[in-house]
């Protein structure tokens, strides 16, 4: 019923944008605008709310309890762990924005700063932190420990509803649960097309600074249509050797184009922005993550932030799906930390060598690389390396790398919306995960065909609402039981220093 509820209300949407493109996109850009005017509070409040919610988790009275049986070892060592949070979780957007965003907070940031200064580099880097750090991770973290939990300790299945049964008991298996499991499965579908598209936009950059292939909707369906087929063959082959193998080679791809950027650019320039970014995202940052502009009527907020909120809070039940999939056997500390500290350091990492270096050569080479954002940000990035030694042998890895994300996002959606689909089956059917599978292609085509990147942008607002209501529901049930599991340790505590006390006084 699941399964069916959710292809007939996706199916309608693809029809309507596929019949009617300038109505969908003028009615979800309505819908876009109304969301930002009356809720950005909302997603601020939750999204803070949620970080404070992990590190309490971490190190508080429960952050040694196992997700899993208390006997059980992880599943995957390190290397392969993070690799598979990383590609899965923002992988794509990363070389989308690694550039881009710092450059265009450059020409017009934040906080009533004048563009194209010193002080707009600052904050524009600072920004980049702030959308690609902590905040996203943290969502990912819980819905991902609350999944794990109920799923490995519980033995429940793998069902955003069946977190909910603390609360719920066994209305979960109700029409309330297949409700809750119907929202999940639209927010994961329209939030993965969204990154699929970004992945298009970006792929046809690549080719257009390599080849000249034009950057058009038709390059873009066809090269959709073409990814697609690569991502069903590494579906097929399943979690161990599809996933697994193509993450770690992705880790491996993205840090050989990390090295390059930061050895042949500007090194030092590069470090510098590092430390004094991370200095300021610490000082800054609860002063931004509730930051809104009620007296200045400053479009900025939604535009940047409350749109990033909103894609992630989409991705959430996706990437937190998966990687409760193959975190099994960590504890809630290990799991909270790995999950949200280490993609974090990564991704500051990341922005720091590109959009350092683009930065760099913005204000001390004059390459107008903020222009070229303002006009495509596609091209940001191979304008970029196309100024250092080897650009176009390095854009030819930056374009391999964009493609595997691509690869492995779409292959992890597909295993994550047939278990979702399936009663939480570890192991969906070949046939369930191919018409997953085209089915978030025709999306990100269709957002592609109706509105481009602001139509991709606005997808992700307008489903990430209901969830983001989910989410605070599930955060409530886990305390519950985490409270329950507590007591009932105390009381096993008990019987057990009595039975001893007892043995003592009997010898």
């Amino acid at each position: 019923m699941v399964f069916w509820i959710a292809i007939v209300i996706i199916g309608c949407f693809v029809a309507w944008g596929a019949l009617m493109p300038e109505q969908l996109a003028a009615s979800a850009g309505a819908l876009f605008d109304l969301m930002i005017q009356k809720m950005g509070w909302f997603y601020l409040l939750t999204m803070f709310g949620i970080l404070v919610f992990a590190f309490v988790l971490a190190f508080g009275k429960y952050g040694s309890i196992k997700l899993g049986d208390d006997d059980d070892e992880p599943e995957y060592s390190l290397l392969p762990w993070f690799a598979m949070l990383f590609s899965t979780g923002m992988g794509i957007g990363l070389v989308f924005w690694g550039a881009a965003e710092p450059l265009s907070h450059y020409l017009a940031p934040p906080e009533s700063v004048m563009g194209g200064t010193t002080e707009a580099a600052r904050i524009a880097m600072r920004y980049s932190f702030f959308h690609w750090g902590l905040h996203p991770w943290a969502i990912y973290t819980i819905v991902g420990l609350i999944l794990a939990y109920h799923q490995f300790r519980k033995g429940r299945k793998g069902l955003i509803s069946a977190t909910f049964y603390p609360l719920l008991k066994e209305r979960v298996n109700g029409p309330i649960g297949k409700g809750i499991d119907v929202l999940a499965i639209i927010a994961t579908a329209f939030g993965v097309a969204t990154s699929l598209g970004l992945g298009a936009l970006q792929i046809n950059g690549g080719l257009s600074a390599m080849f000249g292939l034009p950057v058009t909707s038709s390059s873009q369906v066809w090269i959709i249509a073409i990814v697609t087929v690569l991502f069903m063959g590494s579906t097929l082959t399943g979690l161990d050797r599809g996933i697994k193998l193509l993450s770690t080679m992705n880790l491996m791809i993205a840090f050989l184009l990390l090295l390059f950027v930061f050895t042949v650019g500007p090194t030092s320039f590069i470090m510098d922005a590092l430390t004094n970014t991370m200095g300021s995202y610490v000082q800054n940052l609860i002063g931004m993550s509730l930051r809104l502009t009620p007296f200045s009527q400053n479009s900025w907020i939604g535009n940047w932030t409350l749109f990033y909120w909103a894609w992630w809070i989409a991705w959430a039940p996706f990437v937190g799906t998966f990687i409760a999939r193959v975190s099994r056997g960590r504890t809630i500390k290990e799991f909270v930390l790995g999950v949200l500290i280490v993609p974090s350091l990564l991704g500051f990492l990341w922005f720091s060598v590109f959009g350092g270096t683009g930065l760099f050569m913005e204000l001390m080479q004059d390459v107008p690389l903020a222009a070229a954002a303002a006009e495509d940000v596609t091209s940001v990035l191979f304008m970029l390396l196309g100024q250092l030694p080897l650009g176009q042998l390095a854009s030819g890895i930056a374009t391999l790398l964009v493609v595997v994300f691509f690869v492995t996002s779409a292959d992890s959606a597909t295993f994550v919306l047939g278990m979702m689909s399936q009663r939480g089956d570890q192991n969906p059917k070949a046939l369930i995960k191919l018409t997953w599978g085209i089915l978030q292609s025709t999306v990100a085509i269709v957002l592609l065909l109706s509105g481009g990147l602001s139509g991709l942008q606005t997808a992700s607002i307008v489903t990430s609402l209901p969830f983001a209501l989910i989410i605070i529901g599930m955060c409530a049930a886990l305390l519950r039981s985490l409270r329950e599991e507590d007591r009932h340790r105390k009381k096993l505590e008990r019987k057990r220093r009595k039975k001893l006390d007892e043995l003592i006084e009997d010898m």
